[in-house]
């Protein structure tokens, strides 16, 4: 990914996975896996969990300590009931 100099890479990443989630490519409680990212984008972890968290504010992502951090069911606010 070609990075735009004048934005976080945090944000372009951030507007990435969105685009990911509200097109369907990352369904429902698919996992939103830092390595995998980290190795795609080319940036470091940090990167990737600053990114995570303000989808996680902004109610597309859950994060499940342990387990890792999941697209959250359309309409959802918080972790899903299991």
């Amino acid at each position: 990914m070609d990075f735009e100099p004048d934005r976080p890479r945090w944000q372009q990443v951030a507007d990435v996975l969105r685009s990911r989630i509200a097109s369907g490519e990352y369904p429902p409680k698919h996992l939103v896996s830092e390595v995998r990212l980290v190795q795609e984008f080319g940036v470091a972890r940090d990167t990737i969990r600053k990114a995570i968290r303000q989808l996680r504010e902004e109610g597309l992502i859950y994060t499940v300590a342990n387990l890792g951090s999941f697209v959250n069911p359309a309409g959802e606010s918080g972790a899903p009931e299991n």
